[in-house]
């Protein structure tokens, strides 16, 4: 159906013209030219990281920081259930296996927890795995200050799922900025957008070089096409990159935008029998969507029912991510729970959990309508 109200749909800034024109004027259309280099330039500066390297969706960097760090066929590769599928399709684009570590309470993030017992398990068997996948959920840095150190420990490399998490950050440091590589996405519902687009981050310009290769179907410097490696056709294009040149102009006016939408759910259903997903002490979230989570034993009151009576007046809302480790397709991966459960936390928090209209065109007057909405839900 067509909302009038969204979830989070995409919001131009007016400075994005400036980039496509330019794009046109010097007839760069396709892949590569300068507002691609300025983009990943521009990016990874904002997270601090010293190379970015930009690609037509955030599930592609994810396959080639995956390559980078050798996963192979065979291999296993952790990763966090509570997520979008987008996280760890590309695990299985090299043939390698999934293994999906719980959520905690506290951060909806990846439970050190369960980190700690699946790694654990995994050295007695011989078998770490190639690389964890931690994921910042809906905007909210995982607690990496617990989760790097175990990582470290036994020696596997981390990569970041800050897909959801631009402008986010943990102690005063960037999401976007931790583990050996990090992923953006620039998806049309995400704080900022190329339409469609992501972006591969990391410190070493081996690494990016190397993405950036195989991101252009690893074409060889020869004077013909010569290919001695699978490639991949993964860059962005330069019209898309202008956009977000432009968009990344404005990411400080969505950041505020997105926390004071955050503070009037939070001010406006304090008293209803239910709590806001919201940032612990030391984390600063980006709070790309605001998520609900009810008291299912104190009302009679379901995701479902309120997901629908917003539908009926033309308001987009969403249930939490459905798990990884509930999906069919993934009906046979191993999974660590936070604590002594079948389906774990994660479980919990998507019987519970959905996600608020959190559009940044959303005026305060409509969310109050929506708001109103939810408390005659109860």
């Amino acid at each position: 159906m067509a909302y009038r109200i969204y979830l989070s749909s995409p919001h131009m800034g007016g400075r994005e013209m400036h980039y496509i024109e330019q794009a046109f004027a010097g007839n760069w259309i396709a892949p590569l030219g300068e507002n691609v280099d300025a983009f990943e330039a521009e990016t990874a500066a904002r997270v601090g990281r010293a190379h970015g390297v930009a690609v037509s969706a955030g599930t592609h960097a994810i396959h080639l920081a995956l390559k980078l760090l050798a996963v192979e066929a065979g291999d296993t590769v952790f990763c966090s259930a509570l997520t979008f599928a987008g996280s760890c399709n590309a695990i299985c684009y090299e043939r390698a296996r999934p293994v999906f570590i719980d959520c905690d309470e506290t951060t909806w993030n990846m439970s050190p927890v369960a980190l700690r017992a699946a790694l654990r398990r995994a050295a007695a068997e011989g078998r770490l795995p190639r690389a964890v996948i931690i994921v910042d959920l809906y905007g909210q840095s995982a607690d990496y200050d617990a989760l790097i150190p175990l990582c470290r420990e036994y020696g596997v490399p981390v990569i970041e799922d800050a897909a959801e998490a631009l402008g986010a950050a943990l102690r005063g440091r960037p999401c976007g900025s931790f583990g050996e590589l990090a992923v953006l996405s620039f998806n049309g519902n995400k704080i900022i957008t190329t339409s469609g687009g992501g972006m591969l981050l990391t410190g070493d310009s081996g690494q990016a070089a190397k993405a950036r290769f195989w991101a252009t179907q690893a074409r060889d410097p020869a004077p013909w096409y010569e290919h001695t490696e699978i490639g991949y056709n993964y860059r962005l294009s330069n019209v898309l990159a202008g956009i977000g040149r432009g968009q990344l102009l404005c990411l400080e006016e969505r950041l505020a935008q997105k926390k004071a939408i955050h503070a009037r759910y939070a001010a406006g259903l304090r008293d209803v029998p239910a709590a806001l997903m919201t940032a612990p002490a030391g984390f600063d979230s980006a709070y790309w969507l605001s998520v609900l989570r009810l008291e299912l034993a104190a009302t009679r009151a379901r995701p479902a029912d309120i997901i629908a009576a917003l539908a009926e007046r033309g308001i987009e809302a969403r249930h939490v991510w459905k798990p990884m480790h509930m999906q069919p397709v993934f009906a046979d991966a191993p999974f660590y729970p936070h604590a002594e459960e079948p389906d774990g936390t994660a479980a919990r928090l998507f019987a519970a959990g959905l996600c608020l209209p959190s559009d940044t065109k959303m005026t305060a007057g409509e969310q109050q309508e929506v708001i109103d909405i939810i408390r005659a839900c109860f």
